[in-house]
């Protein structure tokens, strides 16, 4: 019986912070569903009084360039994962198992550039963008958000490599494998579930990106959707229902990968997790 109560009060306490956690959501899709004059009512009321759906009519059927900013970000962010896979494996696998000198001071300097806001890369980056010629440009915001994402796919590749023996690169390279070969053919395949979990996580950091977006793109044409949600705010004026209603719409292909794939997610990180 007592261990019956610890379990209702574990289930009780669990949903809980869950409905806590999940308020931010709920109060986006009704405050896009809300009049203008409900947004402002004191005191708030938690369930909307009527629903409108005027606004997220605006923003998609209404917005021709709804589907712009969608593709933007859905480049965007395939090819920073991609960029970032192809430089981070390597990398991963060198500082895993390769005879080098400074792997520490390399590790080292992967983590401490963790530490630093993305705030503080904006304008140094914009500056060196601007004279290369890739501001307003695809690849330039694919750059940008590969040298964010780097340093964090290289932390978390790594313990995954060092979890695969390096008996079996020595084995490769008797056999007469090159040691691309051994890293192409043997070891990548057995990190798969690190893969994947990078992978995911670097494409939702840079479908999530709004300070790089804002700060190297100032035409419509190569603006993402975080950037297109930043536009309904003005300096005097925020449409808070037309931003909620496109925020809403940008969550759904996040949340749908998070759903779908949670399972590797979570395998991925507990793999990694145990690694020395």
């Amino acid at each position: 019986m007592r261990w019956a109560q610890v379990g209702y009060s574990k289930t009780f306490f669990s949903v809980i912070f869950l409905m806590i956690f999940l308020f931010p959501l709920y109060w986006m899709v009704v405050t896009a569903l809300r009049p203008q004059s409900e947004i402002f009512a004191y005191p708030p009321h938690f369930l909307p009084l009527t629903l409108d759906w005027s606004y997220f009519r605006s923003v998609t059927f209404g917005n021709p360039q709804l589907l712009r900013y969608f593709s933007n970000s859905l480049i965007v962010g395939s090819g920073t994962t991609l960029f970032t896979l192809l430089l981070a494996a390597p990398a991963a696998f060198a500082l895993a198992h390769l005879p080098m000198r400074g792997k520490s001071f390399l590790l080292l300097l992967s983590l401490s550039s963790l530490m630093f806001p993305v705030i503080m890369l904006a304008t140094p980056l914009f500056v060196i963008f601007n004279q290369l010629g890739l501001t307003n440009s695809l690849f330039g915001l694919v750059l940008a958000n590969t040298t964010i994402t780097l340093p964090f796919a290289i932390t978390v590749l790594r313990p995954f490599f060092l979890g695969i023996s390096h008996q079996l690169v020595e084995a490769a390279l008797i056999d007469g494998t090159s040691t691309f070969g051994a890293f192409w053919r043997i070891i990548l395949p057995l990190t798969l579930p690190g893969l994947l979990t990078t992978a995911i996580f670097t494409f939702l950091s840079s479908w999530g990106d709004l300070l790089l977006a804002v700060t190297l793109t100032t035409q419509d044409t190569y603006k993402p959707i975080t950037a297109g949600i930043y536009s309904y705010i003005g300096s005097n004026v925020i449409r808070w229902n037309q931003v909620m209603s496109l925020s809403t719409i940008a969550m759904l292909p996040p949340m749908l990968i998070t759903l779908v794939l949670q399972r590797y997610v979570v395998a991925g990180l507990t793999a990694g997790a145990v690694k020395e």
